[in-house]
């Protein structure tokens, strides 16, 4: 841990750095390795505490004004402990989800190398319209796309759902 403490316009205790210095260490349950600068001003009756901790390549910082110092840094350092807390968990639940999904394509053995078909979806293809294929694929809340044939070319087209959820892109063979 490397701990900067800096007071602007008057003079810090040693028992206030003492009592920065060990809340700040609270933090080092979540890393031994990491940098916190601590600021603390006084702007008219009350008492900022500004800190910013750089840990795991990320920067958090609170900054908190109350009537004690004390309670500003105690703030501050809910406030940063809950930032830690919530990426931590955000990027546990993001690797937890790749993990599922990498053993999801994995479990076809037969596959030697990542990135082969893995999986199979088989559709019937009718002849239809484009209206009447854009209708069937707006009553149907699970598929994005749907191939046909065109009624009227008697091409093989798929209409899909576009990302904005309202519009309809169409893939037609080029003749």
């Amino acid at each position: 841990m490397n701990l900067n403490i800096t007071g602007k316009d008057f003079e810090l205790t040693d028992a206030i750095k003492n009592y920065i210095e060990t809340k700040v260490n609270k933090l080092s349950k979540y890393s031994e390795d990491f940098n916190a600068d601590a600021i603390m001003k006084i702007e008219g009756n009350n008492h900022v505490a500004e800190i910013r901790v750089s840990l795991g390549g990320n920067l958090y910082k609170a900054v908190t004004a109350s009537h004690d110092l004390y309670a500003s840094v105690d703030k501050d350092i809910d406030i940063i402990e809950g930032q830690i807390r919530k990426t931590k968990t955000k990027k546990d639940k993001q690797n937890m989800t790749e993990t599922i999904r990498f053993k999801e394509a994995m479990k076809d053995e037969d596959l030697d190398e990542y990135g082969g078909i893995i999986k199979t979806i088989f559709y019937s293809i009718k002849p239809m319209t484009e209206e009447d294929a854009k209708l069937i694929l707006e009553g149907d809340p699970k598929n994005k796309f749907l191939p046909f044939i065109d009624a009227d070319s008697n091409t093989v087209k798929v209409i899909y759902k576009l990302k904005d959820g309202k519009n309809f892109g169409l893939l037609e063979p080029e003749n």
